[in-house]
């Protein structure tokens, strides 16, 4: 009798990774069909860009764009789909575009998928002076995108700098989240006796790219002399385990030609390289010039636990898994002490930083498998 259960059980998750896979060719036939006829039927303006077509960067059929005045930014904001709402939050040196996938994945499957710029970034407004980028800032603006969005509660979904700021919204206003999974970042708690900078300074030295990115202007220039669609390349490239270093006297050749992976296409560095070609990528080095402020700010919050449910997800060959000692305290006591509802941690072999754009299915079923039962 075990034995056929135990068949039949194999033959219920067969059935259900195929009719999974089924949904999310439906979903891409859809949308192709749908790119097909876009010479017919105008594809959606984007307001924030003074009306312009989105072209190859609107992220496909269906998804729409606006502003919302928030925090007292114009926030742009990408979405589409019916349902609850989950709100995706990009790192550095992304956009709303880098959830395009899970956009597309998560409205078929029965949600509404809302992908802001953050402040600084594409066409949402970059405030000047760096103090504009602090943790209350950027918490700030999603609380008032959530309130604009008519939503008691959301479902949250983070990665790289997103994360951490998904993180402090679940420390600061946990009413405000249903259930959060991010990527690539875990909750750490907030050390008394040692600043972030200081910190990764005392461990990795002075070209390690937090510590580069601190000084004004000092990253723009090398960035400019580069220029920004292989500054673009460089970062979605780096695929090792190894801390990222860029050298005072230079981060290569403005000449280099860097092959892309299969995930990457130029059309995807040509969309980003235009809207930071446009904004420069001072709005988005800020954050890492705000990690000394944070620390003082959140000064109240030490020993602060995380009380939303959580998932987490990393890939092993992303650099944020190798800081020393990280994968002790995600594996131990450590991580789950801090963030008591933490349900999950899921590490993929062989998968990089940019992990919701390299496995996008994957990540779109693990949020989904995890949202769904709340």
């Amino acid at each position: 009798m075990g034995a056929e259960l135990r068949t039949a059980w194999k033959s219920i998750t067969y059935t259900m990774l195929i009719l999974d896979e089924m949904v999310d060719f439906v979903c891409n036939l859809c949308s192709h069909l749908c790119c097909c006829r876009a010479v017919s039927e105008p594809e959606t303006q984007n307001p924030a860009s003074g009306g312009e077509m989105d072209g190859g960067g609107g992220g496909g059929e269906g998804i729409t764009h606006r502003t919302v005045a928030v925090n007292g930014i114009n926030m742009h904001v990408a979405e589409k789909g019916e349902g609850p709402v989950v709100l995706l939050v990009h790192g550095f040196p992304e956009l709303w575009y880098t959830w395009r996938h899970q956009i597309h994945g998560l409205a078929a499957r029965g949600f509404r998928a809302v992908a802001p710029d953050l402040r600084g970034f594409g066409d949402t407004d970059a405030p000047p002076g760096v103090s504009s980028y602090s943790i209350f800032h950027l918490v700030g603006d999603l609380v008032a995108l959530i309130d604009s969005l008519g939503q008691d509660q959301v479902f949250v979904v983070g990665h790289d700098w997103g994360a951490m700021v998904a993180w402090s919204l679940c420390m600061f206003r946990p009413e405000k989240v249903r259930a959060v999974v991010n990527l690539s970042v875990a909750f750490t708690p907030r050390k008394p006796a040692r600043k972030s900078v200081e910190y990764l300074r005392s461990l990795y030295g002075d070209d390690y790219y937090v510590c580069r990115f601190q000084e004004p202007g000092a990253a723009e220039a090398e960035f400019a002399r580069l220029g920004t669609a292989l500054v673009l390349e460089k970062f979605y490239t780096y695929h090792s385990p190894d801390p990222l270093f860029i050298p005072k006297e230079g981060w290569g050749s403005p000449d280099t030609e860097i092959p892309l992976p299969s995930w990457l296409s130029k059309d995807d560095i040509k969309y980003y390289a235009s809207k930071f070609e446009k904004t420069g990528f001072t709005g988005g080095l800020n954050y890492y010039r705000c990690l000394d402020l944070n620390w003082e700010l959140t000064a109240p919050w030490t020993g602060a636990h995380i009380k939303v449910p959580a998932k987490f997800i990393v890939g092993d060959v992303d650099l944020t898994y190798h800081t020393p000692g990280i994968q002790d305290y995600i594996h131990k006591v450590g991580f789950k002490s801090y963030v008591p509802l933490l349900e999950e941690v899921v590490v993929m072999k062989g998968v990089g930083h940019f992990i919701n754009e390299e496995k996008p299915h994957e990540i779109t079923v693990h949020i989904y498998n995890f949202i769904k039962k709340f």
